[in-house]
Formats: structure tokens, sequence, C-alpha cells
């Protein structure tokens, strides 16, 4: 149960952590300027902005909870199960980002939940 629990975390709160860095550089603005002191400025304002600490934070949790759910299994399991964070990235991108997302890339991750009900029956 604390492996299920621990994963949870990891895939959800670094999906989480993700879609809320994203939706903070979304309200920034793209980045056409790579000089060291445009970047400067726009890290300064993207830690200006709440969503950026809150991704930060969960995206943080998510690390320590893979850390803690190496040291109990196999990272032969760990890491393709928590291939699944990129599932709920697309169900993120879509629904609370508003993207849109082609059949192609659905099809990718109806292959990915494959591969890990995979790892998970063997």
């Amino acid at each position: 149960m604390r492996v299920a629990i621990a994963l949870a975390i990891i895939i959800v709160g670094g999906t989480a952590g993700e879609l809320s860095v994203t939706r903070a550089m979304k309200q920034i603005g793209e980045v056409e300027n790579f000089s060291p002191s445009n970047l400067l400025r726009v890290i300064g304002r993207a830690f200006c902005v709440g969503w950026m600490w809150f991704g930060l934070l969960l995206m943080a949790l998510s690390f320590f909870a893979l850390l803690m759910v190496l040291s109990w299994e196999n990272v032969s399991f760990v890491v393709p199960v928590t291939a699944l964070s990129y599932v709920f990235g697309a169900f993120g991108g879509k629904f609370l980002l508003g993207e849109r997302i082609e059949a192609r890339r659905w099809i990718g991750v109806a292959l990915v939940c494959l591969g890990v009900l995979l790892v998970c029956v063997s």
C-alpha cells in the first residue's frame, strides 16, 4: 500500500507540478531573447507568479517520494510505472491548459498505459 501511495504522489504530484510551471510560464510569455540579462528578467518574473512556486513545491514532493520508493522497490519496476505521468500530462494539458491533443499523441498515451500494465503484471 505504501508503494502505491508513493507512486501516486510521484505521478500526480510531478505532473501537477509540471502543469503548474507551464501555466506560470504561459502567463509570463514566450522567451525569445536568450541573452543573460533577459533570462534573468524572465526568471525574476517567473518567481513572482504563484503557480511557479506551487509547481516547484509539487515537483520537489514528487522527487522525494521517488527517492523513497526507490529504496523499497526495484528501479526496473518504479521507472516504467512512473511513465503514467505522461498519461496525466496529456489529460492535464487538454483539460486544464486547453491544449489540442492530436490522435497520434493519444495513441502514444494508450501505448504507455499498455507498457505500464505489462510491467505491473510481470
